[in-house]
């Protein structure tokens, strides 16, 4: 995953000095657009030509950013049959992707007997709290120690659900007005994040089953942009909770609620 960013940062950094007219054709394009226009460029020239060496560059670039997409497709399909048939419900946690959720089992699998409670597997994947009070401040810091890999992962989830999770916003904000610092509050939320995890690797529970919401919405004619407009959401993420690919419980119950109110109160007899 990191080989296709610096391609494309080898790309951006090629376009800034290459020929005005190959600068102005391609360097204002976002980089879902540019890397497709560039695989299909078919340059010709002599290779003095600064202009078709940099074009012949640029595709070979943009050719390597596909072949290593494709690959990076191949290896999630691979992990996540894997993850069917040893966690099936592990990514039903917000935030919790294929990536994240391998690292994770791998950490946890390497260690099942060294792990009687959540506790101890928190201090594995190093979101511990360690006491760092001094005088009459009480606070903890974050935990130096245990598998980088698994804490970065959880790290992940934790960006995530701060962008996407209403939950975790609001916790957020009252972190906030307490005075607590961005680093203290994700350390926590680490911590909080951990214990899900761990929860749901040794006592699974299946996400609930949200199939109504799509069905609720079409029979009142209530399009998802006006769902995602009046639940503060964007509509990749309501029609992602519409179909089961997004555990969101909170946004689920909000939603299905809204719905309700919808529906036309019954005529007076």
């Amino acid at each position: 995953m990191k080989a296709p960013t610096a391609a494309i940062n080898q790309i951006k950094a090629l376009l800034i000095s290459a020929p005005d007219k190959i600068r102005a054709k391609y360097r204002a394009m976002a980089t879902s657009a540019l890397i497709p226009a560039l695989q299909r460029t078919r340059p010709s020239g002599h290779l003095a030509d600064p202009e078709y060496v940099t074009l012949l560059t640029l595709r070979a670039l943009a050719a390597r950013c596909q072949t290593l997409g494709a690959e990076i497709e191949a290896a999630d399909m691979a992990l996540k049959k894997i993850l069917d048939s040893y966690a099936p419900l592990l990514c039903d946690l917000p935030g919790v992707g294929t990536e994240v959720a391998s690292q994770l089992l791998i950490t946890f699998g390497d260690n099942p007997d060294r792990l009687g409670n959540e506790a101890q597997f928190a201090s594995l994947v190093g979101v511990a709290p360690v006491p760092a009070s001094s005088g009459k401040t009480t606070r903890h810091r974050l935990s130096r120690g245990g598998d980088r890999s698994a804490n970065n992962a959880l790290h992940q989830v934790v960006l995530v659900r701060m962008a996407s999770c209403q939950r975790t916003k609001d916790y957020v904000a009252k972190r906030t007005s307490e005075g607590k610092s961005k680093r203290e509050i994700m350390r926590c939320l680490k911590r909080y994040a951990a214990r899900e995890i761990y929860r749901q690797i040794t006592n699974p529970r299946p996400a609930p089953n949200n199939s109504d919401l799509r069905r609720m919405r079409s029979e009142l004619g209530i399009t998802i942009t006006t769902v995602a407009g009046e639940l503060g959401q964007w509509v990749s993420i309501i029609s992602r909770l519409e179909r089961g690919l997004l555990r969101n419980d909170n946004l689920a119950s909000a939603y299905r609620q809204w719905l309700a109110g919808q529906q036309a109160p019954d005529p007076i007899r």
